[in-house]
């Protein structure tokens, strides 16, 4: 029998420890084992990586990815020090690091929006000009703004901020650089649709419809989500954007997140190709599709490398 290939997931503790009450910690596991077992059937062995705690012989593996790293914005200097260590030991990332390097800052977004994709008007902004934060009102022509960190998930130390009101506790705001849009009033209602690819395939869609009164559509803030059938005109943009992102297809997966503009564009909130949940139970087949689609993808990188 072939020997079978090593993969490592690079995972925190936060989810993975046993003893663990995170409200993830289930879903996590869930996803672990399904693409575990989908991974096996085309031998490729996976492997638990706590990225953290150092000391890691990454030349055991034959390919890497940091898909489950969710903790990686709270302490970015170790996470980029393995990145650098995986690339000297010649090891290679599920998707290659000039992109791992280029997603974990969302000021990717305005170059995006400078090479033409369908980005909402954003502003860069230092957390502490209190001045800027409120002059982007003014330049942005809206009423309410959505302030972001350059570099977070999950709606961590992100604010929304309607015309008049007192900025946020300094400890609310991002915690240095941040972006800063307008409000899509769409979001409260319609919510976020997440279309996911695998090796530059359509995998399946989702809707992420916030609870009434918020905004935030992870499941973290009580957003509900759905499997949908993506509207042809969001699939063709989001289609659109990964291919002038990834125009060689280097990428395995990626999760592009969109959402409805007034004038019916479907407009990019966030391409996610470090560590996107992948949230198969709303493929429409119970995580089985997605956990083969992205055994099928990282099967083709394996050969690759």
């Amino acid at each position: 029998m072939t020997k079978a290939a090593q993969f490592g997931m690079m995972v925190t503790h936060l989810y993975f420890d046993e003893a663990s009450q995170d409200i993830y910690s289930d879903l996590v596991w869930q996803q672990y084992r399904q693409l575990e077992a989908a991974l096996a059937k085309r031998n490729i062995k996976l492997s638990q990586v706590f990225w953290e705690d150092g000391n890691i012989n990454w030349a055991q593996f034959d390919l890497i990815t940091p898909l489950m790293a969710w903790n990686y914005p709270q302490n970015l200097d170790k996470f980029l020090a393995c990145l650098d260590e995986i690339e000297a030991a010649n090891i290679g990332l599920a998707n290659p690091q000039k992109f791992v390097r280029g997603n974990f800052d969302k000021g990717y977004l305005v170059r995006l929006a400078a090479a033409g994709a369908p980005v909402p008007p954003t502003l860069e902004v230092s957390a502490d000009d209190s001045g800027a934060i409120l002059d982007a009102f003014d330049k942005l022509n809206c009423n309410e703004i959505i302030i972001k960190p350059r570099i977070g998930a999950g709606a961590w130390r992100q604010a929304r901020l309607k015309r008049g009101e007192h900025l946020p506790k300094r400890e609310d705001l991002p915690p240095d650089f941040a972006l800063i849009q307008p409000f899509i009033e769409s979001v409260g209602k319609q919510g976020e649709l997440s279309i996911l690819f695998m090796g530059g395939e359509f995998s399946h869609a989702l809707m992420k419809t916030p609870k009434a009164g918020d905004y935030r559509t992870q499941t973290r803030w009580g957003a509900s989500e759905f499997n949908i059938v993506p509207p042809p005109q969001a699939l063709a943009a989001a289609k659109s954007i990964l291919s002038a992102y990834d125009p060689r297809n280097e990428l395995s997966y990626a999760r592009i997140d969109l959402v409805e503009a007034d004038n019916g564009d479907w407009l990019l909130m966030e391409m996610e190709i470090i560590e996107p949940y992948f949230y198969g139970p709303f493929d429409g087949h119970d995580g089985e599709l997605s956990a083969a689609n992205f055994a099928g993808a990282i099967a083709g990188a394996i050969k690759k490398n």
